[in-house]
């Protein structure tokens, strides 16, 4: 299966390699016209045959059982989302602005969260705390939505079938304060320092790039995103974004 051992070669090369480190974050910080690009090139073909296999496993199920099938359909699934990252993250910093009431962006993200906790019977306790009249907020909408959601699910993956989960957002003075708090497993030192660059993660299946689309689109608004964490108490990621 596809999983992060690809990832974490990629890293291993970043480290060892000097100009192959310098090659691919060179590609990805100066060359986004390309990679968004090739990515959707490579996600065009992807989708169909990921289509063409499902079309064929409904109309013989029988192929579940044959060797490595489960492992193809899983690999293409993994570049098929890679593919969807990468455009992702090459779309970052371009915004598409408007003016929204940003708590009611949060309470939003949190009602969705709670639901899908609940649909999933997840043992997880999730609560929230969202300040009132922190007024209008000029941005994109969509792309702040996908940060809080994306910040959400990574601590529902670091917490597991149980533990807890705390949304919070407050406005002090002209700057609004969201923090995501979990009492998971924490984030590893090894990868501490370098937890928003492109391909770091531990995630299984994971393509290191939910992060790093994130920092782009909270310092695309000018704002900033930082995590703390500890083994026993877990993380708490903060963002923070000027009105």
């Amino acid at each position: 299966m596809l999983e992060n051992i690809d990832i974490n070669k990629m890293n291993r090369l970043m480290e060892e390699n000097k100009d192959a480190k310098e090659i691919i974050t060179g590609l990805l910080a100066n060359h986004h016209k390309d990679v968004s690009m090739i990515a959707h090139e490579l996600r065009n073909p992807l989708t169909l045959i990921s289509s063409s296999l499902q079309v064929i496993e409904a109309q013989h199920p029988e192929v579940k059982d044959f060797y490595s099938w489960d492992q193809t359909m899983e690999d293409i699934k993994f570049m098929c989302s890679l593919m969807d990252d990468l455009s992702a993250f090459n779309n970052g910093s371009s915004l598409h602005h408007s003016v929204f009431r940003i708590e009611q962006l949060l309470k939003n993200v949190a009602v969705s969260f709670a639901i899908a906790l609940d649909a999933a019977n997840s043992g997880i306790k999730f609560s929230s705390k969202i300040s009132s009249g922190m007024g209008d907020f000029t941005g994109d909408k969509v792309k702040l939505e996908q940060v809080f959601l994306n910040l959400l699910r990574n601590a529902k993956d670091a917490v597991g079938q149980e533990g807890s989960i705390f949304l919070s957002a407050e406005r002090n003075e002209d700057t609004i304060i969201v923090r995501c708090r979990d009492n998971g497993c924490g984030i590893p030192s090894d990868i501490a320092d370098t937890l928003f660059d492109p391909f770091v993660t531990r995630k299984e299946g994971g393509t290191g790039l939910g992060l790093s689309v994130s920092r782009r689109i909270v310092e695309a608004h000018g704002g900033t995103i930082s995590a703390e964490s500890s083994p026993e108490k877990g993380t708490v990621f903060t963002v923070t974004l000027p009105i």
